[in-house]
């Protein structure tokens, strides 16, 4: 499965470099990728819309600095903060959230992370307690978070969140008497579990040779391929 999207920009963030400017540069930052996936996804039919992954559930995102800076979305919940982490709220057009900032001085975990041969997601996320995320974007240090980028990874989601939301709407569709199957593999696809995923799906169509195929490669399908040879496997449109 490849790493989430991320999003690299590569110049100083406007006000100074302080921490306060830079909470500041990054609330509005996600803001901004918040506006782009809601405007991405104001024209989809109500269904499909209530079913792109921000919309579902109680919203964090995270702010967390190793090396380079991580910004995660996550439904899992999180512990209150205490001592010196801050946490903002925000809202957009309906879908609000709150913004946590993790540093190494409130988890000195983070500044123990390997980031020299680029960013490291998975130990990032391990290190805030993070079994779940709905986006993991990454901005290199001292970059300016511009809404350029911001507008471009917003949009760029929303695209990747309907995507999947259309295809799991009609294997659902198709999949007559296994939608509680495909209700699972909607859940794990939430949850980015690439191996449930395609147990779910072998499960679903045990007999198509192309879904076979993925699920027994040595590594995890990526998800949006599995979806599609699932698709097809419902479809009856494999020989």
């Amino acid at each position: 499965m490849s790493e989430p999207r991320t999003s690299t920009t590569s110049t100083p963030p406007p006000g100074g470099a302080g921490p306060e400017a830079m909470r500041s540069a990054l609330a509005d930052y996600v803001r901004t990728v918040h506006q782009a996936y809601v405007s991405t996804g104001a024209g989809q039919p109500p269904a499909i819309r209530a079913a792109m992954r921000l919309f579902t559930g109680e919203l964090t995102v995270v702010a967390a600095a190793a090396r380079n800076l991580h910004v995660i979305a996550t439904h899992q919940p999180l512990a209150a903060p205490r001592g010196a982490e801050l946490a903002v709220d925000g809202e957009v057009d309906g879908l609000s959230w709150t913004l946590r900032f993790l540093d190494p001085v409130v988890l000195p975990s983070l500044g123990l992370i390997d980031e020299s041969a680029g960013p490291a997601f998975a130990q990032v996320r391990r290190a805030v307690g993070l079994s779940t995320h709905l986006y993991h974007l990454v901005v290199q240090p001292g970059s300016e978070l511009t809404p350029h980028h911001a507008g471009h990874a917003g949009a760029g989601l929303a695209m990747d969140h309907l995507a999947e939301a259309r295809d799991l709407e009609s294997i659902r569709a198709a999949a007559r008497g296994r939608e509680a199957l495909v209700d699972e593999l909607e859940g794990a696809a939430r949850a980015e579990l690439p191996m449930a995923q395609a147990l779910l799906a072998r499960a679903i169509a045990p007999d198509d040779a192309g879904v076979r195929e993925l699920v027994d490669a040595p590594a995890p399908p990526d998800p949006r391929t599995l979806r599609r040879a699932l698709l097809a496997a419902v479809r009856g449109e494999r020989p």
